[in-house]
């Protein structure tokens, strides 16, 4: 082969290659981009001030410290509901963070500047505010009336002590009307009953129905009552007794959260499982490893199990190498139709999984935090499928959602 021709056929083999290396680095580009997980995209309603007037909450004490009592919210219609456990109130603001009404503790709390505090019997008025003695309110739920059930803490003498399930029973539910009137108080057994152990979530369920879940040492107790504080159920879930996984019959199980469902008289209990892990050459137990989670979806009726989805595993790499390390993912809420929303911490945010549990399609989604707002966040799912939070720096409290409702097909 003469000297041109060589150079020819080299010619066209350099081009031949770098063709093939361009159509390599598209597919391997489209490939990492099919791989990436969307954000959803976040909505800035309205920010609030920290402090104690009326249109603000008093997440953080003068000093800076964080309160020492629970602040809870929950959106119903596009209103937010906020109480405020160490101002001692309950505030209501539209999407705009226009404050519509307030029921306030008055020797923990300023008089009332912009909302009417007595009404007339003929008179209509749009902003109003009434006092009641809260003393620490917390978890928050509203109905389809928009009647409003917050958890509130007894004085310390009216305390008691369950010694059986070593639990301290001091916990009650009031009942607001859509204007915050005061209507009664839910304790165990319902209307005036005796007071709750540790209460970690409130539901406004179908057809106004209450659902109230206690954690106590041993399990949960779930107290079902009806638009007018009857019980209608108690459901004792233990820790010690739980399905095992179909493919890992043998893994150790741990209850990790235990929510209601809004549209059904369902608990949706998420159990984590892991499998010991031994020293091959000593044969000792070094530890353990995560397995899988599982949504166990229980009937509140009777006490049956309806179905189960599996959860997949989060994996997070260590230190940029390609090592990954598998963790459970956390419930967040559960939403109408059989959905739950399961999230994992990441450095921008949150990694989202949502789960439809009747047919186990899955999404996977990520919300994105600035440093400031990694401080406090505090989340709600409404009925919908609608993620709200309240992001918190040193001095201003953002009121956000994001439409996660379209990924599963809820938004009208």
């Amino acid at each position: 082969m003469n000297c041109a021709l060589r150079n020819m056929s080299n010619n066209v083999i350099c081009k031949l290659m770098a063709y093939i290396l361009l159509l390599l680095s598209l597919v391997f580009t489209g490939a990492c981009k099919n791989n990436q997980i969307d954000s959803v995209e976040r909505e800035e309603l309205f920010t609030l001030e920290v402090g104690h007037m009326e249109d603000q909450i008093a997440l953080y004490n003068l000093d800076g410290t964080r309160g020492i009592r629970r602040t809870g919210f929950t959106m119903k219609d596009g209103q937010f509901y906020i109480s405020d456990g160490n101002g001692g109130k309950i505030s209501r603001f539209n999407s705009y963070g226009d404050l519509l009404f307030m029921i306030y503790n008055e020797e923990t709390n300023p008089p009332p500047i912009s909302l009417k505090t007595i009404i007339s019997g003929e008179e209509q008025a749009t902003r109003w505010a009434y006092s009641y003695p809260l003393e620490q309110p917390g978890w928050i739920a509203v109905d389809s009336r928009k009647h409003i059930f917050v958890e509130d803490r007894l004085p310390s003498q009216a305390h008691r002590i369950d010694r059986e399930r070593n639990s301290l029973l001091d916990g009650i539910i009031l009942h607001f009307d859509q204007d915050g009137r005061f209507i009664n108080y839910l304790g165990c057994e319902g209307v005036g009953g005796s007071p709750f152990p540790r209460i970690v979530a409130l539901t406004a369920t179908v057809n106004d129905e209450l659902a109230v879940i206690c954690r106590l040492p041993g399990g949960w107790d779930i107290y079902w009552f009806n638009s007018s504080g009857m019980l209608l159920y108690l459901v004792k879930i233990s820790s010690s007794v739980t399905p095992s996984l179909p493919d890992w019959p043998q893994a150790l199980s741990v209850i990790d959260s235990v929510m209601a469902s809004p549209d059904s008289r369902r608990l949706f209990m998420k159990v984590d499982y892991s499998r010991d892990t031994f020293d091959q050459s000593t044969n000792t137990r070094t530890g353990s490893e995560p397995v899988s989670s599982a949504i166990w979806i229980l009937n509140v009726e009777d006490g049956s199990y309806s179905g189960m989805a599996e959860i997949p595993l989060f994996e997070i790499s260590q230190n940029g190498n390609n090592i990954k390390t598998k963790v459970f993912y956390i419930m967040l809420g559960v939403s109408r139709n059989r959905k739950a929303l399961l999230y994992f911490p990441v450095d921008t945010g949150y990694s989202l999984l949502y789960v439809d549990t009747h047919s186990n399609e899955q999404q996977r989604r990520n919300i994105n935090f600035s440093n400031d707002e990694i401080r406090y966040n505090d989340f709600f799912l409404s009925t919908e499928g609608i993620l709200s939070a309240m992001l918190a720096d040193n001095y201003n409290i953002k009121l956000v959602w994001w439409r996660t409702d379209r990924l599963m097909g809820e938004a009208h």
